[in-house]
């Protein structure tokens, strides 16, 4: 089976478009979003599909503004159209972790596409790769369930669907397709440098671990992550129901839900409720640790009423005499 064709199944058997959805393609210039694109423009029509290319400038190489020309130069060959933007990352480093605010910020770009243009969905080009790069780093840095079902092939983010369409690609297949139409990319040197955790998981860890454990290690990984994956997307959709049977009443920035029923639950399913219950308020869980949720569970069961939890992300949980509040402070 041909990549083109391998794509076309997991777009099917992961249902990440409906026929004649607008979707925005995030396109940085490498070989994975390059790639990504020029299949999803062959498969547009089999699919309905309408492209836009949304590419987000991070500024934090001195020639990353030929990227942004690059794949303005791509959407005018391939006829679609594209929004690009620019943002200094490096001045808000003092903040948080660089990875993290481009992260964040090219989400938060995308988003802003795609309400611009009227579609929820999002395809970007992680592929098989960087999801065993990513279940890996999450075990070193410690992880739950969620953590470790990696990177999902479709995923709801703040009432958007963000799809990874090469999510069962791997990255050699990537190189081979680009190299025999001679399509050209941009590559990122600090991709190959070893300044971030990432980089250094990729570059010295994973091949360490083909050489001298298991030379299949990457693919163990890949199953894991969409073993975990499944079985997290079934506890998330059941827990779902019971969320909106737990609900009070909905407020503005907050959700009141029955504390005595959802002190019935099993301590598994309490943790996914309050998950849910802080990713519809907020839209990400990223920062929220096994600790976090301990401080929850001990608030609900040994403190008195009125005490509060403050949390990452502006979260804060106070309980009452029957309900749980869970707010943004």
């Amino acid at each position: 089976m041909n990549l083109i064709s391998k794509v076309r199944e997991t777009i099917k058997r992961y249902k990440m478009f409906d026929f004649g959805d607008k979707v925005v393609i995030g396109v940085s210039g490498g070989p994975d979003s390059v790639c990504l694109l020029y299949i999803l423009n062959s498969l547009k029509d089999e699919f309905g599909l309408s492209l836009h290319i949304g590419h987000l400038d991070h500024m934090l190489r001195k020639d990353s503004f030929g990227d942004l020309l690059f794949v303005k130069g791509i959407a005018e060959r391939l006829g679609l159209s594209i929004t690009t933007e620019r943002v200094d990352v490096s001045k808000l480093a003092k903040k948080g972790s660089i990875e993290e605010i481009a992260r964040k910020l090219r989400f938060d770009f995308l988003f802003r596409v795609a309400e611009n243009i009227g579609t929820k969905k999002i395809a970007l080009g992680h592929n098989k790769d960087d999801q065993a790069e990513t279940v890996l780093l999450r075990i070193l840095r410690g992880a739950g369930l969620y953590g470790l079902g990696g990177i999902l092939p479709k995923r709801g983010i703040l009432g958007f669907a963000v799809t990874r369409p090469l999510i069962e690609i791997k990255r050699k297949e990537i190189e081979s397709y680009l190299k025999k139409r001679k399509i050209r990319t941009r590559e990122d040197i600090t991709n190959i440098q070893d300044l971030y955790f990432r980089n250094r998981v990729r570059n010295k860890l994973l091949p360490l671990l083909e050489k001298e454990y298991n030379p299949k290690i990457k693919e163990i990984l890949f199953n894991m992550a969409e073993n975990i994956g499944s079985d997290y997307e079934y506890l998330e959709a059941k827990s779902r129901k019971l969320l909106e049977k737990l609900k009070i009443k909905d407020e503005k920035l907050k959700i009141n839900l029955n504390l005595r029923k959802i002190t019935s639950f099993h301590p598994a399913i309490q943790r996914m409720l309050l998950r849910l219950a802080i990713s519809d308020l907020k839209g990400d869980t990223r920062k929220l640790t096994f600790k976090h949720f301990r401080e929850i569970e001990d608030l609900f069961r040994n403190r008195p009423d009125g005490s509060i939890v403050d949390l990452p992300l502006r979260i804060s949980i106070q309980k009452k005499k029957e309900t749980l509040s869970v707010y943004l402070r």
